[in-house]
């Protein structure tokens, strides 16, 4: 086993501890090694896995923002590569989910409060507070990512000087410059 395919074995057990499946993992971890995007077909023979399956998590990880699907003139195939800001992403979608177990408490808090025993208020109360301690900061860290990386692409062209260069397709248009890779 080479060093790759350890590397995107375990990017598939990192996912299903985190509740993804395991060929989501070993996809993400597969484009992230790739500098050009690769066709279903590419990835299925990489992986071992059949092409529908590669196809349904291509999808998923669309979806979450994290990869996107681009065509190459002249070829039917869909290709996929990793968007230029994946890893926000995934923390993005990640916070979403946790701004979504921190409403369900705030209802549960809102409408029964009364009714539970102050121990039940407590954690209610607990898990409200650490939710929007935890999240204002990360949201906040976010926004200063975003900004940073606005600065970084916009300073070298302050000073004349070439715009950085991915391996990635930029978030913002990044279908059009992948097919202009693609040919």
């Amino acid at each position: 086993m080479t060093d790759h395919d350890t590397f995107i074995e375990r990017m598939g057990l990192a996912a299903e501890n985190d509740g993804l499946s395991r060929i989501a993992g070993r996809l993400f971890g597969a484009l992230i090694l790739h500098s050009e995007p690769c066709s279903l077909d590419d990835l299925a023979e990489q992986l071992g896995v059949s092409k529908a399956s590669v196809s349904t998590e291509a999808r998923r990880l669309v979806e979450r923002g994290v990869a996107e699907r681009i065509g190459k003139s002249g070829d039917r195939r869909d290709y996929y590569c990793l968007t230029s800001d994946f890893f926000a992403q995934i923390i993005r979608f990640r916070l979403s989910r946790w701004a979504t177990l921190h409403r369900l408490a705030r209802e549960m808090q809102a409408t029964h409060a009364d009714a539970e025993p102050q121990l039940v208020r407590d954690r209610f109360a607990y898990i409200d507070h650490f939710n929007a301690f935890v999240l204002a900061r990360v949201e906040e860290a976010l926004r200063d990512w975003d900004e940073h990386e606005r600065e970084e692409v916009v300073a070298p062209e302050r000073q004349g000087g070439a715009r950085r260069q991915r391996n990635v397709t930029p978030r913002q248009g990044g279908k059009r410059h992948a097919k202009e890779r693609l040919g």
